[in-house]
């Protein structure tokens, strides 16, 4: 038996970080919105909850607010370890803001149903019609909408129903995480280290009341995470018995170059716009909330919704240029065969620890960085070979001994 039909000129699926992007962007423009979550706020999210300049540049110009200050911990001092090996530190990087992620989103959200839209938060979808841009909720409510964005996570219900699959397990990312559940040392910096996994990195960032630790790195090639977890906790004097390991998919770069069809688009992790080399996602999200808002719109008041996909295509090509980038250079931060010379590189450069911020925070691009890592790429070359031969040496040596 069909229910009541509610319409809207926009419906939001999601109400993460991409999908209040996207309602308010749509309110604030005196679209008709309906922001649509099965969980109401706030509510648990696995995410380092670590924020850049750049994210809450976006959240400013998007929501209009700045984010409250009683939610967030500033840091400018990292500490960058390979292997647990210390590679230097900054004490002046930009700066860093540290938040729980329930509060953030639950911010964010409510942000947004103030900016007028329709709050249908704690309502899951039953089905999804998209080509006819109709939803239908688990109580029998029926929504009807000229554009529907999915921002529903890398588990999105609406990209499977394009596409047959969320995404693809031979490219998609992995992360385990943990809350220590304790205040940290006021003195603590925010750590990351790399090969803290294969082809990926861990992560240790202190907030107001807690610690956020986790490991992750490409599923296919870390089956065993649950180990390197286990050792990256030891190694930061965590015990590992009183605390509750989650886990999590992580688009690292798997972003779909076709996010959405017709009336329907994808926005944030649903569309894979997640940094390969970063781990960086919730700038992305936010800029393609925004985007797909505003081609929404354009769609809308031309009378073509179904023009909605192309014109928000157009609209993500520097994020997929900035993505492609990271993905050709991506090996140089983490493949095996380069660890020994970028570790070096990284280690004595006060100059490239300090790219790699400025890129998380926006001040400069993949393309810059690619363009300063040429000039070191032979020298990085040499030393990975030398490294290669330096180990099967030892190895011919061992083998020769027994």
């Amino acid at each position: 038996m069909s229910g009541p039909v509610q319409t809207f000129d926009v419906i939001v699926i999601g109400a993460g970080p991409a999908g209040s992007a996207a309602a308010a962007t749509a309110a604030r423009a005196g679209l008709r919105v309906g922001l649509v979550d099965k969980r109401t706020f706030p509510r648990d999210k696995l995410c380092g909850g670590l924020l850049t300049g750049r994210s809450t540049r976006a959240v400013e110009a998007i929501f209009d607010m700045a984010l409250p200050p009683d939610q967030v911990l500033e840091k400018r001092d990292i500490d960058f370890r390979f292997r647990g090996r210390p590679a230097g530190t900054l004490e002046d990087a930009p700066a860093m803001y540290l938040t729980q992620r329930w509060d953030f989103d639950a911010a964010l959200a409510a942000r947004a149903v103030e900016l007028g839209a329709a709050d249908l938060t704690g309502r899951k979808v039953q089905g999804i019609e998209p080509e006819a841009g109709i939803l239908t909720l688990d109580d029998g409510t029926r929504l009807a909408c000229g554009v529907l964005i999915g921002a529903d996570g890398v588990n999105s219900q609406v990209a499977a129903q394009l596409f047959g699959q969320a995404f693809d397990r031979a490219t998609i990312g992995f992360g385990l995480e943990i809350e220590t559940g304790e205040p940290p040392d006021p003195r603590a910096p925010v750590r990351i280290d790399f090969a803290a996994c294969n082809r990926g990195y861990g992560w240790s960032f202190p907030k107001r009341d807690s610690t956020t630790i986790g490991v992750g790195g490409t599923l296919s090639r870390n089956d065993a995470m649950k180990d390197d977890m286990a050792a990256y906790l030891r190694a930061l004097d965590v015990d590992e018995g009183s605390v509750k390991v989650k886990g999590q998919f992580l688009p690292f770069g798997d972003f779909r170059r076709n996010p959405g069809r017709g009336r329907v688009l994808l926005a944030g992790d649903a569309a894979g716009l997640v940094d390969p080399i970063t781990g960086e996602g919730i700038a992305h999200a936010l800029h393609s909330g925004r985007l797909a808002a505003e081609a929404a719109g354009k769609a809308l008041a031309q009378g073509a919704p179904g023009r909605a996909f192309a014109l928000y295509r157009a609209g993500l090509r520097p994020i997929h240029a900035e993505l492609r980038m990271a993905n050709l250079i991506k090996p140089l931060f983490y493949s095996p065969f380069f660890e020994p010379a970028f570790e070096r590189a990284f280690r004595t450069s006060r100059s490239l620890k300090r790219d790699y911020m400025r890129l998380l925070d926006g001040q400069v691009s993949f393309g810059q960085i690619a363009r300063r890592l040429v000039t070191r790429f032979p020298r990085m070359l040499w030393l990975a070979l030398t490294a290669r031969k330096g180990a099967a040496r030892r190895r011919t040596g061992r083998a020769t001994d027994t």
